[in-house]
């Protein structure tokens, strides 16, 4: 039972209930995907597997990451994901396009800190409103970017169709255009920014952004500054909104219109943080899986058990029935979602020797 002893591991100092992972064995786990993911997948993968499956499945999960930390751990509703997503992959092709000797890793970075800026403009209004209200400022800002880049076509370089095109993407001089260098681009990406989102969540900002969800008026009479703590979760939920768009225009479309990312986006990043998890980074990879292998799942399962006469449009919306069922049973049963159904199911293998 290595896997799930504590012994001699329970924190003692305040230092040791902020480390990323908390038991070696964790570390040990961690450590081990990386090296599966980094390197055993990439010589065993299909492109179908890379292009359909784990770059999609990647992008939406860092997506999700964005908008848990403002919509679960802050509170602070929001239906404008995708608008965000929007900014930072037109940013990065603009600064691709207009600045050729911007490295391409900088170009998505500050892509994604134009993306953080104008989350912070459409946080604006959080600190007078909250609830149902700050959803329909949001949601102004989902309508506004399509119409923004769709009217003024310097942003799509005059292309008469408003589609951006992704450039070459090259990193010290390696090409990447394939599947497999977006997989690695995308999930280098995806893990470097999940330790800095653990990193924050753990720190006085993580705090800051619980004590705010929890209880405003309290936060605010033990000196947290709210509005400053729910700017913050903007900017830095815009930002990885922001890097995420960019990587699905990138490295998993390969081109990409202004309509491309629009309210069906959102509610889908919206229904994988539901699904997943609230309040939980691992929930929006929980979530992430579930959103990108159900569709495939009924329609293996369709084929299986109706053949090719199967009706595509049948199961779009068998898809969207199960989708809606789940979302409800999941905000009435479990509003913690699929996160907190492993974990009791991690905790009981915890204690399943005890139990004889």
């Amino acid at each position: 039972m290595f896997l799930f002893s504590q012994a001699g591991q329970y924190p003692q100092h305040y230092q040791d209930q902020k480390r990323i992972f908390r038991l070696k064995q964790h570390r040990i786990l961690f450590l081990f995907g990386l090296l599966i993911a980094f390197v055993f997948i990439p010589f065993v993968g299909t492109d179908y597997l890379f292009n359909a499956i784990l770059v999609p499945y990647l992008v939406l999960a860092l997506a999700g990451l964005g908008l848990n930390i403002l919509t679960g751990y802050t509170g602070q509703l929001s239906l404008g994901a995708a608008a965000f997503m929007a900014v930072g992959a037109f940013a990065t092709y603009n600064l691709e396009l207009r600045v050729p000797q911007l490295p391409l890793l900088l170009s998505i970075f500050l892509g994604g800190i134009i993306a953080a800026l104008f989350g912070i403009l459409v946080g604006l209004p959080s600190l007078r409103i909250k609830g149902f209200y700050l959803i329909v400022s949001t949601l102004a800002a989902q309508f506004f970017v399509p119409w923004l880049f769709t009217q003024y076509s310097w942003f799509t370089n005059h292309n008469a169709s408003g589609v951006i095109t992704a450039p070459r993407m090259q990193i010290l001089g390696y090409s990447i255009n394939s599947p497999v260098g977006h997989y690695l681009l995308s999930l280098s990406i995806v893990v470097v920014l999940t330790v800095l989102a653990r990193n924050l969540i753990q720190s006085q900002y993580g705090r800051n952004f619980r004590a705010v969800r929890d209880m405003e008026t309290a936060a605010t009479t033990i000196g947290i500054p709210v509005g400053r703590t729910k700017l913050l979760a903007f900017a830095i939920s815009s930002f990885y909104l922001g890097i995420a768009g960019a990587l699905w225009a990138f490295a998993y479309l390969g081109t990409i219109e202004a309509d491309g990312l629009d309210l069906n986006r959102s509610f889908q990043i919206l229904f994988i943080i539901i699904i997943g998890g609230l309040g939980s980074l691992a929930g929006s990879f929980w979530g992430a899986a579930f959103i990108v292998l159900l569709p495939i799942f009924l329609s293996v399962f369709g084929q299986a058990l109706f053949g090719q006469a199967v009706d595509q449009a049948l199961l779009q919306n068998l898809q969207k029935i199960i989708f809606g069922g789940i979302i409800i049973y999941f905000l009435i049963k479990e509003p913690e979602g699929l996160s907190r159904l492993l974990r009791n199911f991690y905790q009981w293998l915890r204690r399943w020797p005890l139990r004889y």
